[in-house]
């Protein structure tokens, strides 16, 4: 007879999307908390302000540049969650 295992879990992270507390998987990307949040956009282009969210998420398309624990223009997907992270709706163009 084989002894049955706990079910294991991952670790989580609380991370903020736009004030809403979120829990997302340690090591998750601010682009993963923003699609798991069901965020509606993550940012608005600079020109017509049509919303985005993440799209590759791997760096490429800039789809997922946001506001990061008050730093804009940072690429979400290449962040990695960190606890009370506050990952906001970027607006337009940000000068840095």
């Amino acid at each position: 007879m084989y002894a049955t295992r706990p079910e294991a879990r991952p670790a989580t992270v609380e991370v903020f999307v736009d004030g809403v507390a979120v829990m997302v998987p340690a090591g998750a990307s601010a682009a993963a908390a923003v699609l798991l949040a069901g965020a509606a956009a993550i940012r608005e282009t600079s020109i017509s302000g049509a919303p985005r969210l993440p799209y590759c998420m791997m760096g490429v398309c800039f789809d997922c540049l946001a506001e990061v624990d008050g730093a804009p223009n940072v690429q979400a997907c290449m962040v990695a969650v960190a606890p009370g992270m506050r990952i906001s709706r970027q607006r337009g163009a940000r000068h840095v």
